[in-house]
């Protein structure tokens, strides 16, 4: 996840304070030393930094810290208020126009995943029961038309193109001019790209603009290169007047310092994220929960609109009974596989539980899909009776199994293994939510079974 490095830093730093009856201006002073350091290893813009470090240093010191009932939790309390603020204070809504339909324009260099991520805007709107089309402006890339006709057809959303030799001007005025006849809602308007910034594709993007006046210039940066993109969009405001920024690749190994410096570099607001490769993984960006997320808080408010979008609540709370009973049994488990898939990875969905970074094994979490193929078979070839009751797996069974699934013995009991202590971490976690004193651990050497 982007962040990883700064969470953790961040964490430690805390760590120390947490444990502290009283923290003194210099403990304030010692941590806000480590904070800076994080941050500027994380590449957010060192002005930025100047600024951050000194408001939480004024906020901290002026608390009188030691007369709190809990110092250490104050300090954190303060940073988490000023990364929120950092980063937009609360979600930048998209735009929408007073009568339809609502003009999107998307911008930034080439290779930042535009055409990308206007076909996941798309798929977003269309979630929200609007009816968008996506319009092909980008006449120079080779394939960039074909690009999001292809993804205008996988989700099933119209696409606007009037091939390589119109200017992009008239594509979008007549874009435009078809999205209200067709009574679309909203259009999404793929604009050309270049490798530099420079005064051509400036000058056609600005003609567009004054075409068709969209109501959104959204500027597409890649979350990986760091300054670089915050510069870019430092040089795209000044020339475009954009009014959001949508990140890409903010699941990556990347740093965090676009993320944390753009908002306060430019003015303009991070309007979305992108969390991952797939059509659905474009999501809105709440600062508040992303500063959740680094300081090691979790983000349960975005893991349950995952859940509540992917997830049947009536089969999940079957699933919960039969977790606290352990009747936990293969069938299920394939069904919640299938269901976990649905939400994303395996280790964004981790990332977003309160202090489960700090779990032994959790922090390197990550799913192995051929291993989550061959999981899938071994299960597909138990019979109905054996996924019930995995207790009657004798040898004769098991090498039933591993023929019908193209395995071998060692991973269907590797398998079986697993499952055994998964159930068992189950029981352990239904104890613990039950208000059981229990402590849950993982068992020794456990494994997800992905």
């Amino acid at each position: 996840m982007a962040f990883e490095g700064l969470s953790s830093r961040l964490q430690n730093v805390f760590g120390k304070l947490k444990g502290k009856g009283k923290v003194s201006e210099e403990d304030v002073n010692e941590a806000m030393r480590e904070v800076r350091l994080a941050l500027l290893e994380a590449d957010v813009n060192f002005k930025v930094v100047k600024e951050f470090v000194s408001k939480v240093k004024e906020k901290a010191i002026g608390q009188e810290l030691e007369k709190s009932f809990t110092p250490g939790m104050t300090v954190i309390d303060i940073v988490n208020k000023e990364l929120t603020e950092l980063m937009g204070g609360s979600q930048s809504k998209l735009a929408k126009a007073n009568k339809p339909p609502t003009v999107i324009m998307m911008v930034g260099l080439q290779g930042a995943g535009k055409t990308t991520t206007s076909g996941k805007l798309a798929k977003l709107l269309q979630k929200q029961n609007h009816k968008p089309l996506l319009v092909a402006a980008d006449i120079y890339r080779p394939a960039a038309i074909k690009q999001l006709q292809v993804l205008g057809e996988q989700i099933k959303v119209p696409v606007f193109a009037l091939g390589d030799q119109a200017s992009p001007v008239d594509i979008a005025k007549q874009a435009l001019a078809h999205a209200k006849e067709e009574h679309l809602d909203y259009v999404i308007i793929d604009t050309a790209g270049r490798l530099h910034i420079d005064e051509a594709l400036m000058d056609e993007l600005r003609q567009v603009h004054e075409a068709v006046s969209p109501d959104e210039v959204l500027l597409v940066v890649d979350a990986m290169t760091g300054q670089d993109a915050v510069n870019v969009a430092d040089s795209f405001h000044q020339q475009l007047s954009l009014t959001g920024v949508v990140l890409t690749k903010l699941d990556g190994d990347t740093r965090g310092g676009a993320a944390l410096s753009v908002k306060a570099v430019t003015g303009c607001p991070i309007k979305f994220a992108a969390m991952g490769e797939k059509i659905d993984s474009l999501e809105p960006f709440h600062p508040e929960r992303m500063a959740s997320r680094i300081l090691g808080m979790g983000d349960m408010l975005s893991l349950i609109e995952k859940a509540q979008s992917n997830i049947d609540s009536e089969k999940a709370a079957e699933l919960e009974r039969k977790m606290r009973r352990a009747e936990f049994s293969f069938e299920d488990f394939l069904e919640q596989m299938e269901q976990v898939r649905k939400m994303g990875p395996l280790d964004q969905i981790v990332d977003m539980l309160p202090g489960m970074g700090k779990v032994k094994g959790m922090k390197d979490l990550k799913v192995d899909e051929k291993q989550m193929g061959r999981v899938e078979a071994i299960i597909r070839s138990m019979t109905h009776e054996e996924k019930q009751r995995p207790e009657m797996l004798n040898a004769s069974r098991r090498k039933r199994i591993a023929a019908g699934s193209g395995t071998t013995i060692q991973d269907v009991n590797k398998l079986i293994k697993q499952f055994e202590d998964m159930r068992k971490m189950m029981k352990q976690f239904s104890s613990m939510m039950g208000g059981g004193k229990k402590k849950g651990k993982m068992p020794k050497g456990f494994k997800f079974p992905f």
